[in-house]
C-alpha cells in the first residue's frame, strides 16, 4: 500500500520555498504533509496532497524540477513507545529505514508517520500482518 510522495528540489534561495506553496495554492492543491530536508545548495521538500496528478502537471507546467516517491504511511497512536514498536517491526525483518517524518492528524491520540523504506511490498506486508493501520492515497484527500 505505496502513497506517492512529491519530493520537489528547491535551491536554497530566500523566497523558493514560499514559491512552491504558492504555486500548490493557486492551483487549490491542500498540503497534508510536508517535510524539508536541507544540505547547503538546495533542500528537498517532500510532499503528500490532496491531488497528486493535479500537483505533478502544476509543478511540471512551472518548471520545478520533482520525483515522485513511493512511500508508506500508518496510523498508530500519540503515545511514548509507538514508533518504537513499528521501528522494531522493521529491525526485526531487516529492513531500512531511509527516512520518517509525522503528520498531525489534528485528532486527538492519533498520528500518522510517513516511512521511505528500502522495500516497500515487504514492509507493507509485515505490518499488515502485525496489525499496522496502513493509510492509503485517499486517505490524504480532502
Amino acid at each position: 500500500m505505496e502513497i506517492k510522495q512529491i519530493s520537489v528540489f528547491v535551491e536554497n534561495k530566500v523566497g523558493n520555498l514560499a514559491e512552491v506553496a504558492k504555486v500548490m495554492s493557486e492551483a487549490g492543491i491542500s498540503l497534508h504533509a510536508i517535510s524539508l530536508a536541507d544540505t547547503r545548495d538546495f533542500g528537498v521538500l517532500r510532499l503528500l496532497v490532496d491531488d497528486t496528478y493535479n500537483a505533478v502537471n502544476v509543478l511540471r507546467d512551472k518548471g520545478f524540477i520533482f520525483a515522485l516517491t513511493p512511500v508508506i504511511a500508518v496510523s498508530t497512536t500519540d503515545e511514548p513507545g509507538s514508533l518504537c514498536e513499528i521501528l522494531n517491526i522493521f529491525d526485526e525483518a531487516d529492513i531500512n529505514l531511509e527516512y520518517l517524518y509525522d503528520v498531525n492528524t489534528g485528532k486527538k491520540g492519533e498520528v500518522y508517520i510517513i516511512f521511505k523504506v528500502g522495500n516497500i511490498e515487504l514492509a507493507t506486508d509485515i505490518l499488515k500482518k502485525k496489525g499496522v493501520k496502513l493509510l492509503t492515497q485517499e486517505d490524504f484527500k480532502e
